[in-house]
This record gives C-alpha cells, sequence and structure tokens, in this order.
C-alpha cells in the first residue's frame, strides 16, 4: 500500500489493459486527450505511459481524487501527464477550450443524468469533426437482457443514489447524438462492460 496521497482501486488495474486496447486503436497518435472523472489517477498514469505521443491531461471533481492523481504524477514523472484540473462534467463551462480526444470511464453509472448531458454538451464543443469521445462502463442494451451481476450492481447503485445507475445504451447515444456525436461502435469487455467510441460530426 502506498504511504502518500496515492489511491489505488482494484478494478483499475484489471481493466486498464482490455481499455488500453481499444484505446490504441481509438485515439490520435498525437493530441490531447482529456480524461474526465480520472479517479484515483492510475488509468491515466498507466495510458499515458503506454501512449506517448499523447498529452494525457486528467481531471477530476473531487479534491481528494485529483491529489492522489498528482501524487501518481509525482511519482511516475512522465513528461506527457499533465497536472489534474478540477472539471465537473455537469458544468456549463469547462477549463480546457479544446481536445483531440475525451475519454470517460466508469462515471455515467456513478453520477446524475445530468453529468452525462454535460459530457456531452462539453464534447461537442471541445472535439473537432472525427475526434472521438470514448466512454468506458456497464450499459444496459434495449432487448439485451441484463446481466446478473449488472442487474445487482444496478440495484445498489440506486440504493446508495435513486440518481445513479446502469443507462440504457441508447438513451446515451441519442443524447450524444443531440451534440454531434455518433456512436461508431462498442467492444464489448471482460466483466460484462463495454468501451464506446463516438465520433464528433
Amino acid at each position: 500500500m502506498t504511504q502518500d496521497a496515492r489511491r489505488q482501486a482494484p478494478a483499475a488495474a484489471r481493466n486498464r489493459d482490455p481499455i488500453l486496447a481499444v484505446l490504441r486503436e481509438a485515439l490520435p497518435p498525437s493530441g490531447l486527450v482529456l480524461e474526465l472523472a480520472s479517479g484515483t489517477g492510475e488509468h491515466a498514469v498507466h495510458f499515458a505511459k503506454a501512449l506517448p505521443g499523447v498529452l494525457w491531461q486528467p481531471s477530476d471533481p473531487d479534491a481528494g481524487a485529483r491529489e492522489s492523481i498528482a501524487a501518481w504524477r509525482e511519482a511516475e514523472a512522465l513528461p506527457n501527464l499533465l497536472p489534474p484540473l478540477a472539471l465537473d462534467a455537469a458544468a456549463q463551462s469547462w477549463p480546457v477550450a479544446a481536445a483531440d480526444a475525451i475519454v470517460c470511464i466508469n462515471m455515467i453509472h456513478i453520477s446524475p443524468w445530468e453529468s452525462t448531458e454535460g459530457l456531452m454538451a462539453g464534447a461537442g464543443r471541445l472535439l473537432a469533426p472525427g475526434h472521438p469521445l470514448v466512454l468506458y462502463g456497464p450499459y444496459r442494451r434495449a432487448g439485451h437482457p441484463i446481466e446478473p451481476g449488472n442487474q445487482a450492481f444496478d440495484e445498489d447503485l440506486k440504493r446508495r443514489d435513486p440518481r445513479w445507475g446502469l443507462r440504457f445504451l441508447e438513451e446515451v447515444s441519442a443524447c450524444a447524438l443531440e451534440q454531434g456525436l455518433v456512436l461508431e461502435r462498442f467492444v464489448e469487455m471482460p466483466a460484462n462492460n463495454l468501451t464506446v467510441i463516438f465520433r464528433k460530426r
């Protein structure tokens, strides 16, 4: 266990390589990648290390999370990993003017729907045509029976906060389309998760 501000999430160690495999295909080879809801910062470190051509910009609305990200950044000393920004996806304005890609992992189901709307509005503002928004997490799909593990997770989330819960991919895609973001494809991932790739029209 680390003795400084670095936090660790077991799920991050499990899912980082499968996510990275998709990011290698979806992200541009260079430019600024904005990560929303960076959490512990473990993903930011792993992806920045594996993708040296991009400039990785982590962010999180939680001060404790930003402390963890900053501590990981200091420990790893990666030249392409920027200091974390205070950024709430639901905010009307973000402290970033433009990005070549946006990545958001495990936020949509653990936040109010307003955060998803804000995420799509922000991506619509920041991304140039053809640039990607990449999401990862558990989703429901119309006509697709929900997996028992995801059903239990959904119920637990709603007990913790009635505004949380697994979203239907179709509803997230419709919200994205309103901001000019078109669903390109989704990739089935371990543990009944999806990586979903949108492109700015």
